[in-house]
């Protein structure tokens, strides 16, 4: 064998060992994730390596939306999450099971309303739905009793001087809202996209409005730590918060005008079809987009005002308080070490 054949073997052989030594030293990191695009800040910090750039090896599991993510969260099964600042969440904390909510996920500022309110094309050419108080006992669909949808719809009948007890709410997982506007199982439906376009394009349903414009701003869904993670692994996660904000900045970079049109859309529309159920990359351009804070900053006064909510129609089961369910101290540190956020 040749001198440069030999050296080439053993290059090769050393970085084989390197790559062996580098995958078993990863920590591994479980997270829960709900499976939409509003989890592209995590998804982009996998596909990019961003992960593993920073010695972790993520599992991602998919656990839908509403409560699912608790339970292990709180037994220390999960080490992150993403989900909805709930009146689930608050019951947990009040019962002292372990986790904190610690960045934003998504969010709705102005021009970024992700969330529809739709009402079935039926009533409006009955004349029972022309202007936003007609809302009042209609059926109107959210995804999870509790959940931060139910919040957002609050703020809205609110403006228009109405309260959550003039609807009739009827708690129905996203894809099944557009089924049940189609056969009048409900009149109306606080619709994420890409269900709430759905429903618009089959000629069910027209758009009352968006969620930035009920509640602009309004913190939709949060990271959550289980407080294992957080006492037990906190360099772990400190280079997990660093790695997730790096897919946040890089999924606010493709934002333009309401929609992923920005110089970086084909990529994250490219890893939105890989790794979520919707696979056409025609849908994710056309849709409103949610947005996403760079930095992981919560909106503490979203998150109260929720809160507040949750407890005036009986849904949380002991005193608690948006302060003692946070720990913004990752955020804040991660946002740190990248610097100050440039959109590109």
């Amino acid at each position: 064998m040749s001198w440069l054949l030999r050296s080439a073997a053993i290059a090769g052989a050393f970085l084989v060992a390197v790559a062996r030594a580098d995958a078993q030293a990863l920590d591994e990191i479980k997270m829960a994730i709900t499976g939409t695009s509003s989890d592209a800040g995590a998804f982009l910090a996998q596909k990019k390596g961003y992960f593993h750039a920073e010695g972790l090896k993520v599992e991602q599991i998919f656990t839908g939306m509403g409560n699912n993510t608790l339970t292990p969260l709180g037994a220390g099964e999960l080490d992150a999450g993403s989900t909805s600042s709930s009146a689930g969440f608050y019951n947990f904390v009040a019962r002292g099971i372990g986790a904190k909510m610690v960045a934003s996920v998504s969010n709705a500022p102005p021009g970024y309303g992700h969330n529809l309110l739709i009402v079935r094309n039926d009533l409006i050419g009955s004349g029972r739905y022309s202007k936003p108080t007609d809302i009042k006992g209609l059926k109107v669909a959210m995804p999870v009793i509790g959940s931060s949808a139910t919040a957002t719809l609050n703020a809205y009948l609110t403006s228009i001087g109405l309260t959550f007890g003039d609807i009739e709410p009827v708690y129905l997982i996203y894809p099944n809202h557009v089924v049940a506007l189609a056969n009048g199982k409900i009149d109306m439906g606080l619709t994420t996209e890409p269900q709430a376009s759905q429903a618009i394009n089959a000629g069910s349903a027209t758009k009352v409005t968006s969620d930035d414009v009920m509640d602009p701003g309004h913190e939709a869904a949060v990271l959550l730590y289980s407080s294992k993670f957080i006492t037990e692994r906190p360099d772990a996660a400190l280079r997990f918060m660093r790695a997730f904000l790096r897919g946040q900045r890089d999924y606010n970079d493709s934002l333009k005008n309401g929609k992923i049109a920005g110089p970086n859309a084909d990529e994250v529309i490219g890893v939105l079809t890989e790794m979520t159920e919707l696979k056409n990359p025609a849908v994710y351009r056309a849709i409103a987009a949610q947005g996403a804070e760079p930095d992981g900053a919560l909106n503490i006064p979203s998150l109260t005002k929720d809160l507040k909510f949750y407890a005036s129609q009986g849904w949380i089961e002991a005193p608690v308080t948006v302060e003692q369910s946070v720990d913004l101290s990752f955020a804040r540190r991660a946002a740190r070490d990248l610097g100050p956020y440039v959109k590109k």
